[in-house]
């Protein structure tokens, strides 16, 4: 009978806390929207905290709008501007949620190319290293892709089409990272695989030099001799004064006359070279 009052007391008291973090909730979420000054006002008070770089109660002004002055001119503006200070604030999960809300309800906005645009900036500045996942390089690549492609002309197509480049050369070092641990790891036809995907999807990257040089590295310690050859004139033809291009050299100088002959031939075209 004991143990049944004090299960009926623990329960009591769990409930009582219970309500208590709603109350607490509730009034925080009250005071957030109480707010009777009008919009402009408001939008004023923001933009004074985010130029102080008080960026989470800009944010949150800027939410105080959209929330009380849903159909005025304001709250479109508001939205925008609450996205930019999460996202000033590398609060970028909050940033991309506003901005997807922006972009279904405001298709058509002026602001629009803008929010693709930061959105695409949000999973840019989470890209790690090469040696980490590259989720993020990979949603920031595609969304990058959107901005120049949807808006080829806006503000933003020039240094979305850069930052796209340069997710390419992240992706492309990936490959060759993972590449490079498996040549020392002597898995070599693992390593093959790794730089035949540079020199197949990620040729105008600045790692293609070195993807070739490490092809000729694995067929030649393949005993694939003629592949070597053949990857080393490529090499050759198209970056003759490569440091990478000297060391592949020597890799295939065994076979001085075959190497001239496919450089000459075959040398030109190696962007549809079938390695």
């Amino acid at each position: 009978m004991g143990n049944f009052f004090r299960l009926v007391f623990l329960f009591v008291l769990i409930a009582i806390a219970a309500l208590f973090v709603l109350g607490v909730t509730s009034c925080s979420s009250d005071k957030v929207l109480e707010d009777n000054r009008p919009p402009e006002e408001i939008y004023r008070e923001a933009k004074f905290e985010l130029d102080r770089e008080n960026f989470e109660k800009s944010a949150t002004l800027f939410d105080n709008i959209d929330r009380l002055y849903p159909y005025s001119e304001w709250s479109s503006r508001a939205e925008i501007m609450a996205a930019y200070s999460y996202f000033q604030d590398e609060k970028f999960d909050d940033a991309i949620m506003a901005l997807d809300r922006f972009i279904q309800l405001h298709p058509g906005n002026k602001n629009t190319p803008y929010a693709y645009y930061l959105r695409s900036l949000c999973y840019y500045y989470q890209i790690s290293d090469v040696y980490r996942d590259q989720k993020m390089t990979l949603l920031a690549r595609d969304a990058l892709a959107e901005v120049f492609r949807r808006f080829p002309n806006s503000a933003y197509a020039k240094d979305a089409r850069i930052k796209y480049d340069l997710t390419i050369d992240h992706l492309a070092g990936k490959q060759m990272a993972v590449g490079r641990y498996y040549l020392n790891q002597g898995l070599y036809l693992a390593a093959l695989n790794r730089f035949l995907t540079v020199a197949a999807e990620y040729q105008t990257t600045t790692h293609i030099e070195e993807a070739l040089y490490r092809l000729t590295e694995c067929y030649s310690i393949l005993g694939l001799k003629n592949d070597a050859v053949r990857t080393a004139a490529v090499l050759g033809y198209n970056y003759p004064d490569s440091e990478w291009y000297e060391m592949a050299y020597k890799i295939a100088e065994t076979d001085k006359d075959k190497l001239s002959e496919i450089k000459e031939k075959e040398g030109n075209t190696w962007f549809g070279f079938k390695f």
